[in-house]
């Protein structure tokens, strides 16, 4: 694939995330977190969680009104506190403890079954907790993943879920952690949802998107600062 070539050259290759693994539970909740904001914001929410509660059991039998609080800088924060507080009740009775490091022997559609069961666990997020918890070989799609991959004409869905079935299988092996975080970047800073700055764009000559060309006359701002912190490297 020709685009892991040229976002490489762009944006360099991620460091090694095997050599840092964090806790299952801490990449499930962080992506958790991470969904409809910045990855700013969620991983100040992570924080001031980890502050408060030390440990997740903390966070199962805290009062809602007091998640809420510690995460309310990312958003939704009554939905999120909701769910992970039920997920974290229910995981404790279905493994008699907060530790879901037993995932690790588990294959890879194993582990899908198993965290799906949980309300507002997408394959999204078990896909985040396959690369950056277990260092599997797996591709979460979120939205930028999903808007550059469909406007490039590398697939056409109306969804991440369904640009996840299509792309997963044809990214060449190890090269999908190095993919994700590039096309995560790329669609920050370059491949924007609005105003994209095709003026800029080193994939403009393959791109397919219907509208580049409108979007190629148009002038680029000045001072705009690059935006690659992605939460679950940092946590």
């Amino acid at each position: 694939m020709i685009v892991i070539g040229k976002l490489a050259e762009y944006f360099g290759k991620p460091n090694d995330h095997k050599s840092k693994l964090s806790p299952v539970l801490d990449v499930l909740i962080a992506t958790k977190l991470s969904q409809n904001t910045t990855d700013k914001s969620s991983f100040i929410a992570f924080n001031n969680l980890k502050r408060r509660f030390p440990v997740w059991d903390k966070v199962a039998g805290a009062p809602l009104e007091k998640i809420k609080e510690n995460i309310k800088v990312c958003g939704l924060s009554n939905t999120k506190s909701r769910d992970i507080k039920e997920m974290l009740q229910e995981m404790k009775i279905n493994y008699g403890s907060l530790n879901l490091e037993f995932v690790n022997e588990l294959e890879n559609e194993k582990v899908y079954d198993e965290l799906l069961k949980y309300k507002g666990i997408g394959k999204k997020t078990v896909s985040c907790v396959l690369l950056f918890a277990m260092g599997r070989d797996a591709f979460p799609v979120d939205t930028h993943v999903h808007r550059v991959l469909n406007r490039l004409g590398i697939v056409s869905a109306n969804s991440p879920e369904r640009t996840f079935e299509i792309v997963n299988n044809e990214i060449p092996d190890g090269k999908k952690y190095e993919l994700h975080i590039n096309l995560i970047k790329f669609g920050r800073n370059i491949c924007k949802a609005k105003n994209p700055l095709c003026r800029i764009c080193f994939l403009y000559s393959i791109c397919r998107f219907p509208e580049k060309k409108f979007y190629r006359k148009k002038n680029i701002p000045q001072n705009v600062k690059e935006n690659n912190f992605i939460i679950l490297e940092n946590i």
